[in-house]
């Protein structure tokens, strides 16, 4: 069974760091697309960042590109999200997610097939 559990989620204020992790387990990854998505109140879940497990080549949303980092550790199965210079409007519901996806889609949510329960990051003004 397939689960991804995300963790590192909190209250900072502007201009602050956080950085979350996800915990994947139950298939081998390899071959797989990790992302990042958030979700605010009242809106659609957008993409983030996402990487290839095997190569790691990376994707950004332009909202992020500079202040967002995503990695992954393979002996420990986690991708990460360093998110820095936080602000109030990177406030949302931040969530993982694992799919087979060809390069230049990797920002749909709808072709992803395994999500993780989400962590809350809430930036303070």
């Amino acid at each position: 069974q397939v689960q991804l559990v995300e963790s590192g989620g909190g209250l900072v204020q502007a201009g602050g760091s956080l950085r979350l992790s996800c915990a994947a387990s139950g298939r081998t990854f390899s071959s797989y697309t990790m992302g990042w998505f958030r979700q605010a109140p009242g809106k659609e879940r957008e993409f983030v960042a996402a990487l290839t497990w095997s190569g790691g080549n990376t994707d950004y949303a332009d909202s992020v590109k500079g202040r967002f980092t995503i990695s992954r550790d393979n002996a420990k199965n986690t991708v990460y999200l360093q998110m820095n210079s936080l602000k109030p409007e990177d406030t949302a519901v931040y969530y993982c997610a694992a799919g087979r996806i060809t390069y230049g889609f990797r920002y749909l949510p709808r072709l992803y097939d395994d999500w993780g329960q989400g962590t809350q990051v809430t930036v303070s003004s």
